[in-house]
């Protein structure tokens, strides 16, 4: 998969996307770097630490989160957008589900977009990752939880997701899928999700997993959202035992590392 100016040989290693929120709320570093000096300033450190790719959000996503208007979120991530390209080697990717913002990114140097509706929630996201031929990520989402079969039903959902990006003309190459974990899912889903990771990548697609920081952990552990990382760790080396490609994390150096001695033992 090519993402940007960069080859990413889907197998060969582990992959680490690390986590840039240009936001004032979200649920675990809402307001840190949503200046330009500071977002600037923590890219370049995830990068040091082995970040391969910078994935900016403007808007919050977490449970009960306050929607952010179109033009906003704009505001909030184009500028940053633009300017990390100058000072960032690696791939920058959008966090964003409107389609709008995608296309601004876009334009303004992003290279791959993450959507956490998996194109169901803006029609013209999907015209849009077609339109400039970038790769992006569906992640599993839905509005209720009334799963018949909670695996089967996720994969049916994400399957969606990838007939709406091929109609509209993404190259299958361009796909990565997500499955979820902490959307439209309670702490048990999760969990059990978690346990039958392999089946997603069953679909044939590279698998991002983004478990960071997230409240299953903070259940499992009882623990505040700034002391999430070792928890975060065992999700990211289980999910490298369960054929991921792709992890999204907060704290890079420590899942960086954690994925290499993973990939040590099973990637060789």
């Amino acid at each position: 998969m090519k993402i940007g100016k960069k080859n990413f040989e889907i197998g060969k290693r582990t992959y680490i996307m690390g986590i840039l929120n240009v936001t004032p709320d979200s649920f675990s570093d809402g307001g840190k770097f949503n200046n330009m000096e500071q977002a600037i300033e923590h890219a370049e450190k995830m990068e040091a630490e082995g970040a391969d790719i910078i994935d900016v959000g403007g808007e919050s996503t977490r449970p009960g989160h306050v929607p952010v208007g179109q033009d906003e979120e704009i505001e909030r991530v184009i500028p940053v957008i633009g300017t990390l390209k100058k000072y960032i080697k690696v791939p920058i990717s959008v966090d964003t589900y409107k389609g709008k913002v995608a296309e601004e990114a876009l334009k303004a140097g992003a290279d791959l977009i993450n959507d956490v509706w998996g194109f169901k929630k803006d029609p013209y996201m999907a015209e849009v990752a077609a339109k400039y031929r970038v790769p992006c990520c569906l992640m599993h989402n839905r509005d209720n939880r009334d799963y018949k079969n909670l695996m089967e039903d996720l994969l049916n959902d994400l399957r969606e997701s990838v007939d709406i990006a091929l109609k509209a003309g993404v190259n299958s190459e361009n796909i990565m899928l997500d499955p979820g974990i902490g959307f439209a899912k309670d702490y048990e889903q999760n969990l059990y999700v978690m346990n039958n990771l392999e089946q997603v990548s069953k679909l044939g697609y590279p698998v991002l997993l983004g478990t960071s920081r997230k409240s299953m952990i903070g259940n499992a552990l009882k623990l505040p959202t700034d002391e999430r990382v070792e928890g975060t760790v065992a999700t990211t080396v289980i999910g490298i035992m369960k054929n991921c490609d792709f992890v999204r994390v907060h704290d890079v150096k420590e899942n960086k590392r954690a994925a290499m001695m993973a990939d040590a033992i099973l990637r060789r």
